[in-house]
């Protein structure tokens, strides 16, 4: 106890949010620079693979460096993704060509796979109570930051300096980050023998890839119904149900199943999968109805997402402060029913509509986000052990980061079905189309939570389990 009086939480906070900032910037940033990436390294059919691979990284390890944070304590493994972000970050900034940058992507991913499911572990530890909400809607904030100032930022560095330094901004404030976190945080941590479940690291790791790789390849690379598809689906499906035989016996599951056998943990983790598709399809289908049907540049469409960006931070900072007064479930019910509005108003869309009726579809939809996340992060903090919050908290950023993967597939592939020949009749019904889909996902999504058990003043810390 006395080490831990020792930690600067200022400090340690700062450094935290550096961290997480760094990473989520990554994410938009990238967009704005792929042009000249192209441009100089050529190996233009390989570009996707600059997303895809990050993406897959980032997926598979984080409920890995998840498990690996209750076993050998937050800040060895956050010290780890950290280096592992930055070195790719300046193997990227040094790539050569397509193949190599698309290598060293792969190692940033698998480092920003501990950054942000630690992060939230870690600020769990920190703050207790209501501190906690508060400085969780504070972090669930950057991503909302990162998604504002990345095209800015991206555009600044490739037009006065060049698109390497999109990549090697993150080397500085990686180095203030490690410092800050190393230096000011002291874990009381219990040195003794660790049961590592590597069968079933492996066998999540190879089915997990094989799933996200048919979902993010299907339709685009390859037909749903080719042989390669087919092949990765049931790669997929043996090794996931391998992953959840072991899991069963393991002395410590990667992933312990009984995570789900609490009607609580199981419905946030519905909703964080949920909530996310509906995300993903308004990120991406949004933007094109505006530069497909209405004819705006590809600049006035990214803008358009702004009032999203702006109502989620603000909500999100609300509900935090707020929760503990009138209940979590109070926010996470009334988030729901904001996105399921703002779904069902989107529904209405047409070619005729203001720019005033698709930003108050997306700050509808924003503030729901808001709304939800952050007393989501929370209660599931609060309903384990400390020895089992970075393995919960990484599973509901993986169930985040699957919602999204899943959402792009279907709604991909839905769009698809209706705008054969890319004609202005054909993009609208097959966005349309998409848009009520969202609906059915947005309203599912506000069943699931209104099915949450109450908790009072945020959920109790659990002792056992």
């Amino acid at each position: 106890m006395q080490e831990a009086r020792r930690t600067n939480r200022s400090l340690v906070t700062v450094g935290l949010l550096f961290a997480l900032f760094v990473g989520a910037l990554d994410t938009t940033v990238v967009s704005t620079a792929m042009p000249h990436i192209m441009g100089e390294l050529k190996g233009l059919a390989l570009v996707s693979w600059i997303f895809t691979i990050y993406t897959l990284a980032t997926c598979v390890t984080t409920p890995i460096f998840g498990k690996l944070a209750d076993l050998f304590g937050r800040k060895s493994v956050f010290v780890w993704g950290l280096a592992l972000f930055v070195l790719g970050s300046i193997l990227c900034g040094a790539a050569q060509t397509m193949p190599q940058l698309i290598i060293f992507r792969a190692i940033q991913g698998i480092g920003a796979g501990a950054l942000t499911p630690v992060t939230f572990t870690i600020i769990g530890d920190l703050y207790p109570g209501e501190q906690r909400g508060r400085v969780q809607g504070v972090f669930a904030s950057v991503w909302s930051v990162a998604a504002l100032l990345g095209p800015l930022v991206g555009g600044y560095f490739v037009d006065v300096v060049t698109w390497r330094w999109i990549f090697y901004m993150n080397v500085p404030v990686g180095i203030i980050a490690f410092g800050l976190v190393v230096g000011a945080l002291h874990e009381p941590f219990e040195k003794k023998t660790k049961s590592i479940d590597y069968a079933g690291a492996l066998t999540f790791t190879i089915g997990i890839t094989a799933l996200l790789y048919a979902l993010l390849s299907g339709g685009i690379h390859y037909s749903w119904s080719s042989g390669v598809e087919i092949g990765l689906l049931v790669l997929a499906l043996v090794f996931l149900l391998a992953f959840i035989g072991i899991e069963k016996r393991a002395p410590e599951p990667m992933l312990p199943l009984d995570l789900f056998r609490s009607r609580r943990m199981t419905l946030l983790y519905v909703m964080a999968f949920l909530a996310f598709c509906v995300v993903s399809g308004v990120s991406i289908y949004i933007p094109m109805w505006i530069q497909t049907l209405l004819g705006r540049s590809a600049t006035s469409s990214g803008l358009t997402l702004m009032p999203m960006s702006l109502a989620w931070p603000f909500a999100a900072n609300l509900s935090g402060r707020l929760m503990y007064r009138l209940g979590p479930k109070t926010f996470v019910v009334t988030g729901a029913a904001f996105v399921a509005g703002g779904s069902l108003w989107l529904a209405f869309v047409s070619t005729a509509s203001p720019y005033w009726f698709l930003a108050g579809v997306l700050i509808l939809i924003g503030f729901g986000m808001g709304c939800m996340t952050t007393p989501a992060m929370v209660l599931i903090q609060t309903s384990v052990t400390a020895s089992r919050r970075g393995v919960a908290t990484s599973t509901n950023s993986l169930m985040n980061a699957f919602g999204q993967t899943v959402g792009v597939a279907v709604f991909g592939a839905l769009f698809n079905r209706y705008a054969t020949d890319h004609a202005p009749e054909q993009l609208a019904t097959g966005i349309h189309m998409v848009f009520l889909l969202l609906v059915g996902i947005a309203l599912v999504n506000l069943l699931a939570v209104s099915l949450l058990p109450s908790a009072q003043s945020g959920g109790q810390e659990e002792t056992s389990r």
